[in-house]
């Protein structure tokens, strides 16, 4: 199965393309004819070969196209509990950094994070935009887990948020394009918010 999508519709066209190619050639060039009608098992093969190939290649990205259609919805969903444990545990190891929060709190919002990271990577990492996301994800987990690293020597002064603040909004506008894809509602029980009106 071709890895990308466009790649598939190009293979599927390329032999379109090709078959086209042999049945003008057959209509048009005597010798051509001739040729292939002198063989016979060649003809066969090529032509069964071909129908195959295109049939093949149009179901698989037609199929693929509908797994993604049909999975967008679920992906945005996990997109969105991503984003919302993100922003919690971002809060957590902010506060921590501060002195302001209780490290072990953090330590136990990083975790949870890394759990729904490490579940939620297979399902993300199909699709370009669900893999982008996926990249920033791992980024921010990255940078709490220095951060955290940080928060535990009281001695040295605390380091600057900066670099915990860019990978959240990195990681929020990563999510943008599938949280689109949900309504406000759907958006809010995913962020565990009350959507009772």
């Amino acid at each position: 199965m071709l890895r990308t999508r466009w790649g598939g519709w190009a293979a599927a066209i390329t032999i379109t393309l090709a078959t086209i190619a042999l049945v003008n050639g057959d209509i048009d060039d005597a010798a051509f004819r001739h040729w292939w009608s002198g063989h016979a098992l060649t003809t066969d093969t090529v032509s069964g070969v071909l129908v195959v190939l295109i049939t093949v290649l149009v179901v698989d990205q037609v199929v693929r196209g509908r797994q993604l259609k049909d999975r967008a919805r679920a992906v945005s969903a996990q997109a969105a509990i991503m984003l919302s444990q993100a922003s919690r545990s971002c809060r957590a190891v902010s506060e921590a950094l501060d002195g302001s929060g209780d490290r072990g709190a953090a330590a136990d919002e990083f975790r949870t994070y890394m759990m729904m990271l490490l579940v939620s990577a297979p399902v993300l990492i199909d699709a370009r935009a669900p893999r982008a996301f996926l990249e920033q994800a791992q980024r921010l987990g990255g940078e709490m887990a220095i951060a955290l690293t940080a928060a535990r020597k009281p001695d040295k002064p605390a380091p600057s948020h900066h670099r915990l603040d860019e990978a959240i909004a990195q990681l929020r506008k990563a999510a943008a394009p599938l949280l689109a894809q949900l309504s406000p509602a759907e958006r809010a029980a995913a962020a565990g918010e009350d959507v009772r009106g």
